[in-house]
């Protein structure tokens, strides 16, 4: 039986839906970017820069960011009990992916909104 050092009361129904809800979020936002592109096939720096400036964009992309971590760490929650057994083993790679989910979300905060 799996101990569920870093479960934090979830449940699998919990899990279920975040990976569903973050996927469909992420769906949204890569049609959002996608139907961007196809508007502007001869995308200059100015244009970017104005979509990227747009604060709609950057709420959208901010809500991205968080849909993103929280699906990874479902993920890999998921993979890191099913394949590491002894708990301390997977508690430091749980740790290790929490840690690099959340460096991962400050400096793309910090891309998003420091320009």
């Amino acid at each position: 039986m799996v101990t569920n050092v870093t479960n934090l009361g979830r449940s699998g129904l919990s899990d279920w839906m975040m990976q569903r809800v973050t996927a469909v979020m992420l769906g949204a936002y890569f049609l959002m970017m996608m139907g961007f592109f196809v508007c502007h096939p001869q995308l200059t720096y100015e244009e970017w820069r104005s979509f990227m400036g747009n604060s709609a964009v950057r709420i959208a992309s901010l809500i991205s960011f968080l849909a993103i971590g929280g699906h990874a760490w479902v993920g890999l929650w998921t993979i890191s009990t099913d394949y590491f057994k002894p708990t301390g083993i997977r508690f430091l790679f749980q740790a290790a992916c929490g840690l690099a989910l959340v460096v991962y979300f400050v400096w793309g905060v910090q891309i998003l909104w420091g320009f």
